[in-house]
């Protein structure tokens, strides 16, 4: 199996993020989660490894709003050139905004104002490196989906992105979630050029950011199975009462859990999730994985077990469509290799 990733993606490593409560702890979304999956990987022999190629800002800009790549390319100059140079104190070594922008129709000039303007929260503090290392990750599904895009039903390719950072919470022009630009949806967007897609979002969290994306339109299928927003990060997307607008009416759908669901349950909903798939006849299909689905997962609250982590894998593998496989959450970094091999072992 074809499977893209680059030492770029370690340049994304802020020093802590500001957790519920305000309590300010290590970051959770470390180069560590790719150490473990590229552990097991190498371990396995069906594991091809490459380098994504550059594919240009033009994908990109498909997706996401000219002014907020603008800002990501610059938000850490612009801080910290706006900042005492003091590097001993903590809080020197990432931008994150204290006051956030409850209505988004005037522009503050200062840095501190548009870090407010386009970050969601407070897991998403902005180092040197993250700008770089978000393009080298939309690079990476960008490569997988280039890789799957000669191949049909009859023949289908599969490939892994292994993205870090993770993408499916960034919206339009918003980060949050540890999300900066929205792999999944860049790599569903580019496929579009051959044909309809289907993107399955099987992360513990709702995909808000991909359903912000693609909620107005019908040439890409939007499915996320997720935790009940109304308990659950992001709280204020997710919801099945929203199933697209204008165009894109009914082409959008949550699939919102319980706390606790086991594998019974999530099993059955994959299945409703694959025949609305199935129905929709893509061409290709865009999956964003999350391992924080599983039982053991700290940010999580499902009772998934690895086993049935393969059952999904192997479930989406029987739709035989050319599929990409983008990386998204999943904290648990004892458990985290296991389950992602576990999952992708079912499409060689």
């Amino acid at each position: 199996m074809k499977i893209f990733y680059s030492e770029a993606q370690r340049g994304h490593d802020p020093a802590f993020e500001v957790f519920d409560g305000g309590k300010r702890v290590p970051y959770l979304e470390s180069p560590e989660r790719m150490d473990r999956i590229l552990k097991k990987l190498r371990a396995a022999p069906w594991a091809e490894i490459d380098a994504p190629r550059d594919f240009g800002l033009d994908p990109i800009r498909a997706v996401h709003s000219e002014m907020y790549l603008k800002f990501l390319a610059s938000a850490w100059t612009e801080w910290r050139a706006a900042q005492p140079p003091d590097d001993s104190a903590p809080e020197a070594t990432a931008l994150l905004p204290a006051t956030f922008a409850a209505k988004r129709d005037q522009m503050p000039e200062s840095i501190l104002g548009r870090a407010g303007f386009f970050l969601l929260d407070l897991s998403v503090p902005i180092v040197e490196g993250t700008y770089a290392a978000s393009l080298t990750s939309a690079n990476c599904a960008l490569s997988a989906a280039e890789w799957i895009s000669s191949s049909n039903a009859n023949h289908p390719s599969f490939a892994f992105a292994l993205c870090r950072p993770p993408g499916h919470h960034a919206g339009r022009e918003i980060a949050g979630g540890y999300c900066f630009l929205n792999n999944a949806a860049i790599a569903a967007q580019w496929l579009t050029q051959f044909g309809r897609v289907a993107l399955l979002d099987v992360d513990y969290h709702a995909g808000n950011g991909t359903q912000d994306i693609f909620y107005s339109r019908a040439d890409v299928l939007t499915i996320s199975i997720h935790a009940n927003p109304s308990f659950e990060y992001p709280y204020y997307a997710g919801y099945a009462t929203e199933t697209g607008a204008g165009e894109g009416r009914g082409f959008h759908c949550n699939l919102p859990l319980p706390a606790a669901t086991d594998d019974a349950a999530y099993l059955q909903t994959l299945e409703r999730a694959l025949e609305n798939i199935a129905a929709y006849r893509p061409t290709a299909m865009v999956v964003s994985l999350g391992m924080d689905i599983y039982k053991d997962d700290p940010l999580g609250t499902f009772k998934i077990t690895r086993e049935a982590i393969g059952e999904i894998g192997r479930h989406i593998r029987a739709l035989r469509l050319p599929t990409a496989v983008v990386m998204e959450g999943g904290y648990n970094t004892d458990a985290l290799g296991e389950n992602v091999v576990e999952f992708l072992q079912n499409f060689v």
